[in-house]
């Protein structure tokens, strides 16, 4: 089935935010933000700003009607600052004024002066000032310590990875209009619709069920949505709240890139030891995450790092701890793979290192200690239906590795000034939010008199091809062609108290949950037929849009079937809930089993770099991923395809750069890179593993968002071989991304 918004995208008919048509007397807001990172507000003059024709209304924290705070896990984070300023951007005013022009002229005549207060930008020294958003956390199995003077080999270092810009093509943005009975309709480009509603109540002081969040679909988000849209949403609402007029708050791209929290940069230290036969016996890290100047969600992102640092080794000894630094950069935030690919880089980078001085391929260690079913994860969880080991396997044999190895020693060998690399990225990724009590949803469906058919979920389309799949689920439960049902908005009113389209769990729990809706209607249609047609209810069927008396067709089609239901007064609407069995964790004793099942996969990367200049190229990235039984293979492997050039941008050449006052350096396209068409590999190959599929996955289709992003990593170490191969001198260090400037310096290292 073809994605069922490929028409209107292409067509520029697909309603995205700015395409709502604005309501006579709209309102723009904008935000007039902290130009220094850390400090007591002393004085603000805006008296020139509300002066300026046009502006209808600054909004300070004391016109705020119930409490100043947005924070989502903890209450951290105020909606405009007070008296403290905690990082350059944070939110000071609301300008509100005739249109966004307006805004922005009033934003430059507003004048703050600030005492200035030191300013931590790095996660060690927050770390040792114990600046910390929250207590660290551990995860242990068995007892590495006295298992140290088992290893034949120990290695011990330091892994960096840098922040990640979402860049989402549609900005943070809302429109919120007043309604009757002081309600609120809001418009919002979040992933996280009830945690807007949420939040926009507890500022505006009123219940939520006076706030109707809408969403249609969002031009990307990356977990750049899933919390930090709320910010925009909420002034938006605050503004029409005050004045009872719609206010549309639509961020500029640099206003985003500024004011907005990123993928959380990480430095970690390792330590690894091998038994002489290359299997890991014992394994170290300490994760130190840069939150930013609040929790945001963090403690969360924390916690995933935590689950994925032993990525797809099965390790007997393991201790893990991780601390979520508070520094003063804007509070840093999900993005796809939520803290997993923190954690799974630096046991890549401790198995690189052990290899390189062990003077033998990575892929030797990395083969020796692959994930086997009953294994156990540092977190308690039994390793099941694992796949990691089929996946290595088919990529060893359909891409050839033995092959591609010498043809790049060859091609060394014979070019001076050009080195290739390769390398090896096993996965493995829990699928589930970590926090049990998100693990649920719930569904809508109506069934109108004319055998047409709405649904609403709570999955918020951006891009990923939610809605299409969703589609697929009841097409295929009530066996009907698929332009006879319409996907509704999301939205907190028809499927309230949703979980948020993340976790890579979206697809699995709002279809589990159409799934139970569409049954239950089918069961009633069922009866309805057995009972007009005097047909046993173990012979009906409905197929093919037909009521089929075991497996002959008879002449009740399918419009037949609802109009005699509705006649029969039947109920023709059903809201299915589901919530994922299993699942389970004990924070206290950090174990349990959190996750309904893992997805498993394997790449290739093979790389040239241009050893004069320090630029290289991704010649290749051969991938076998586990899809499971993959009801869609069009979607999924464009979510492979997308995630894998994101992950290797992230590794690359997306370098966040802050200045030691805590101002962002790269803010702008000028002066952040990502991967455009002629930095994405040359040859994309992508096959799908053989398998049954997961039992607890939709359809039993596995989830495909976030997994593929970590083979991104594998570009990293394939560009660090091809230095080595040039530079013998070069001492190995890892400190991703990998920018060419970095390669540069490195080729040419000395000792």
């Amino acid at each position: 089935m073809k994605n069922i918004d490929s028409r209107g995208h292409v067509r520029g008919e697909s309603i995205y935010l700015d395409d709502i048509p604005e309501l006579r007397g709209t309102l723009h807001g904008v935000a007039f933000d902290s130009t220094c990172a850390h400090g007591i507000i002393k004085n603000i003059d805006y008296s020139k700003a509300e002066k300026l024709a046009g502006v209808i209304k600054i909004i300070t924290s004391k016109d705020i009607p119930g409490q100043n705070q947005i924070g989502g896990i903890f209450p951290d984070e105020e909606l405009l600052a007070e008296n403290e300023i905690h990082f350059w951007g944070q939110p000071i005013l609301l300008i509100i004024a005739e249109s966004q022009k307006i805004a922005f002229k009033a934003r430059k005549l507003i004048s703050i002066t600030v005492d200035e207060l030191p300013v931590i930008v790095d996660a060690r020294e927050a770390k040792a000032q114990n600046k910390l958003v929250m207590p660290p956390r551990t995860f242990k199995l068995g007892e590495p310590k006295n298992k140290w003077k088992d290893c034949e080999f120990i290695f011990e270092g330091i892994a960096n990875s840098n922040g990640q810009e979402h860049l989402y093509i549609e900005t943070q943005g809302a429109y919120a209009v007043p309604m009757e009975n002081d309600s609120i309709r809001l418009y919002s480009s979040t992933q996280g619709p009830t945690a807007v509603q949420r939040i926009t109540a507890q500022v505006l002081g009123i219940p939520m069920h006076k706030i109707e969040v809408d969403v249609t679909r969002l031009g990307g988000g990356f977990g750049g949505k899933e919390d930090q849209a709320t910010t925009w949403a909420v002034m938006a609402a605050l503004g029409a709240t005050l004045l009872n007029r719609p206010v549309k708050v639509s961020l500029h791209r640099m206003d985003d890139m500024r004011m907005t929290g990123k993928r959380h940069p990480y430095s970690s230290d390792y330590k690894i030891g091998l038994s002489k036969d290359l299997k890991i016996l014992a394994y170290e890290a300490t994760f130190y995450q840069n939150a930013g100047a609040a929790a945001d969600l963090s403690p969360a992102i924390m916690e995933r790092t935590l689950f994925h640092a032993t990525n797809s080794y099965f390790v007997p000894n393991v201790e893990v701890t991780a601390y979520s630094c508070k520094t003063n950069l804007p509070p840093n935030t999900a993005f796809r793979g939520f803290g997993g690919p923190q954690g799974m880089y630096v046991i890549e980078a401790a198995i690189a290192h052990a290899a390189h001085e062990l003077k033998i391929s990575p892929r030797e260690i990395q083969e020796k200690n692959l994930l086997q079913n009953g294994n156990e994860f540092p977190y308690g969880q039994i390793a099941d239906q694992v796949e990691i080991g089929n996946t290595w396997k088919d990529a060893k044999s359909k891409f050839e590795l033995e092959k591609l190895e010498k043809e790049v020693a060859i091609f060394n060998k014979e070019n001076k000034h050009f080195k290739k690399g390769i390398s090896l990225m096993p996965i493995s990724f829990g699928i589930s939010f970590t926090k049990t009590v998100m693990n649920h949803a719930r569904a809508l469906v109506h069934i109108y008199q004319d055998g047409s058919i709405g649904v609403s979920t709570g999955a918020v389309e951006m891009g990923q091809g939610v809605n299409t799949k969703m589609v697929q689920v009841a097409a295929s439960v009530f066996s009907v062609n698929a332009n006879k049902i319409k996907l509704e908005t999301t939205n907190t009113t028809r499927v309230a108290n949703t979980s948020p389209s993340a976790a890579s769990a979206t697809a699995d729990l709002n279809g589990k949950a159409l799934e139970i809706a569409c049954n239950a209607l089918v069961k009633r249609l069922i009866e309805t037929a057995s009972k007009h047609l005097g047909i046993a209810i173990s012979d009906v069927k409905i197929q093919d849009e037909f009521v089929y008396n075991k497996n002959i067709k008879t002449e009740w089609d399918w419009k037949k079937l609802i109009e005699t239901a509705f006649l029969d007064r039947v109920c023709l609407s059903e809201n299915g809930h589901y919530a994922t069995p299993i699942i389970h964790y004990n924070k206290e004793i950090e174990k349990g089993h959190p996750f309904a099942y893992h997805v498993y996969g394997t790449a290739i990367t093979v790389v040239t770099v241009d050893c004069i200049r320090g630029r290289y190229e991704i010649d290749a990235l051969k991938i076998v991923h586990d899809f499971g039984k993959s009801m869609n293979t069009i979607i999924d492997r464009g979510q492979v395809e997308g995630a894998a050039v994101q992950g290797i941008g992230w590794m690359t050449m997306e370098e966040i750069i802050y200045n030691a006052k805590g101002k962002l350096i790269s803010n702008a396209l000028s002066t952040y890179k990502i991967p455009d068409i002629y930095s994405v590999p040359k040859e994309l190959l992508i096959e799908q593993l053989e398998t049954q599929g997961h039992e607890l996955a939709i359809l039993k289709s596995k989830a495909v968002g976030e997994p593929p992003l970590m083979y991104g990593i594998g570009a990293y170490f394939a560009i660090q071989n091809a230095v080595k191969a040039f530079n013998p001198n070069y001492k190995l260090k890892f400190d991703a991304p990998f920018t060419p400037e970095k390669v540069l310096m490195g080729l040419y290292e000395k000792e």
